[in-house]
């Protein structure tokens, strides 16, 4: 048995410094340009091992099993994930069906502002609360490539728009793991995050738009954005508080796609913005009237559904996929569980991130029927052999080309769960997590950007929460706060982590064929990500203190 030892030096200010050594060394790498993602994400990786074993006290055996139960679970789930989208992907794009919704979505509206928010936010967010863990990224990027996008665009405004969904992914995981580690309602702490999060479910479209287009831009399509924002925030709170927390994705993107489609027809933008790239100084040269556009050749209602197919398989086959009943009839039979020996119950997680002494399991679940990536890979087949008449020999040709053309980005994911992994079983992440537990009164604000920290580290607001939802509650109580305030601004601050996490960023350049790119991603998105999440650490400071917002407060 080995104890988490969380101030190694004895002072605080410098073990929290030792600490973030790795993540501050793994994103400079990877902001500079200079050095590519997987090898950035290797010295990381070793960097973290040396800082556990030789600051943090961890035996070094338990150390490198750790990093390898990192790796598996880089491969399983995530890495199958993002093999699959893309391998459907590069099936509808040989099979012409892509160019089909490429001319279907251009027939809904060929403004580019329009596009990205049924594409990115809407579309996205029920992916996200469809599968989650990286599907919604990979799938919108690809999308809005093949449209045309610029692969900056297309990768980080992706990014971007996978927020205000992301605490409600995967049908709930998000909250089901934060009540699993503090003991509270799911349905309480669903219901407050959806008293937080539709505030930014308005944001976010209007912030989106305007870092492609800018403020003009923005101004000019400001009705559609409003009708996309309320249609998709408004049902958000509703269903997150008087339904439940399971479909809160499912059910306000649809709502979202259809109001905004319907809105669409009867209204248009004055001038239309065709331009594929980010904005410019010169934002006119973006825009042309919309008489001086001509129609382009609509596909027939045939063509649509054609090309809709593959995507209506991945929704209905998702649908099912992440339903707890189909996880409960194929797990117990359809699971191969091993404990890790040297590592499962040997780390001991103690007093103040927890409030008794309790040992930390490591088993490795490999349900490999219920996997996101595996509903994935049975909808590619069915669209590949069933739909689209291919080969047995040519999809296992197709196959291995898209492992080959991903092998860097899937070793990329699987150092970076490595470096996850092994900073919560060595106590690293708790160590940076005690440092913004210790501001005081400022805690709502500071505790809500340890969420924030959570995601980056991770690259998942699931596991943001079980890491960190034990120190909030702990806290919160020492403080005299909600602790369903403080669970939920965990899960509230994490979703504007989602877009620097490096592992996202290896998504979204996947995605867009932009390899060797990360570094210009992260340097787009991560203003934007701060600026968001110290938004929403304001908004929980205003629910905990400021009248008339204490009144939405669960207590």
């Amino acid at each position: 048995m080995w104890s988490q030892v969380y101030n190694p030096f004895g002072n605080m200010v410098w073990s929290t410094l030792a600490a973030a050594i790795p993540v501050v060394m793994l994103l400079g790498m990877i902001a500079s340009g200079k050095v590519k993602a997987h090898i950035a994400a290797i010295i990381a990786l070793i960097a973290a091992i040396l800082i556990s074993i030789l600051v943090f006290t961890m035996p070094t055996g338990v150390a490198l099993r750790a990093a390898a139960l990192g790796v598996v679970t880089g491969f399983f789930p995530i890495g199958w994930i993002v093999l699959n989208v893309i391998f459907l992907y590069r099936l509808t794009v040989a099979t012409g069906r892509f160019k089909i919704l490429e001319r279907a979505i251009g027939g809904v509206t060929p403004d580019r502002r329009l596009q990205l928010l049924l594409i990115a936010f809407s579309f996205g967010a029920f992916f996200e609360g469809a599968s989650g863990f990286g599907t919604p990224v990979a799938v919108t990027g690809a999308i809005l490539i093949g449209l045309g996008f610029s692969p900056l665009a297309a990768s980080g405004l992706s990014l971007i728009a996978n927020t205000a969904p992301v605490a409600y992914g995967a049908l709930g995981t998000p909250i089901a793991g934060l009540a699993s580690v503090t003991g509270l309602d799911p349905y309480l702490l669903g219901a407050m995050v959806g008293r937080q999060l539709p505030v930014f479910s308005m944001i976010v479209p209007f912030w989106v738009v305007w870092a492609f287009a800018g403020w003009r831009g923005m101004v000019q399509v400001w009705p559609a954005i409003l009708v996309c924002a309320v249609s998709f925030a408004v049902p958000q709170y509703l269903i997150s508080n008087f339904i439940n927390p399971w479909i809160v994705d499912i059910g306000a993107s649809l709502i979202s796609m259809a109001a905004l489609i319907s809105f669409m027809r009867v209204w248009k933008p004055k001038e239309l913005w065709l331009s594929p790239k980010l904005r410019t100084r010169d934002d006119s040269a973006a825009t042309v009237p919309v008489s001086s556009v001509e129609d382009a050749l609509k596909p027939t209602r045939d063509e649509v559904w054609s090309a809709l197919t593959p995507w209506i398989i991945v929704c209905a086959i998702l649908l099912v996929w992440g339903s707890g009943w189909f996880k409960s009839l194929v797990n117990p039979i359809f699971t191969w569980s091993y404990p890790i020996p040297g590592l499962h119950n040997v780390v001991e997680k103690v007093p103040p991130v927890v409030a008794a002494p309790a040992k930390e399991a490591a088993v490795f679940a490999f349900t490999y029927l219920s996997y996101t990536g595996t509903g994935m890979l049975f909808a590619a087949l069915i669209f590949g052999l069933i739909v689209a008449r291919f080969s047995l020999w040519r999809m296992l040709k197709e196959y291995g080309s898209t492992i080959v053309l991903l092998r860097a980005s899937l070793l990329t994911i699987a150092a970076m769960l490595a470096i996850g992994t092994l900073t919560r079983y060595s106590g690293v992440d708790a160590t940076l997590g005690l440092a913004f537990a210790g501001t005081g009164l400022l805690y709502p604000f500071f505790g809500t950007l340890l969420g924030w920290l959570g995601v980056a580290l991770t690259g998942s607001d699931t596991a943001s929460n079980v890491l960190f939802g034990g120190l909030q509650k702990i806290t919160a109580e020492q403080l005299g706060l909600s602790p369903i305030l403080m669970g939920a601004a965990n899960s509230s601050g994490g979703v504007m982590g989602k877009m620097i996490d490096a592992q996202s960023i290896v998504v979204a350049s996947t995605a867009t064929g932009w390899f060797g790119h990360e570094g210009t991603i992260l340097r787009f998105v991560f203003w934007h990500s701060i600026v968001l999440a110290c938004m929403v650490g304001g908004f929980v400071m205003l629910q905990a203190y400021v009248y008339p917002f204490t009144l939405m407060v669960i207590h």
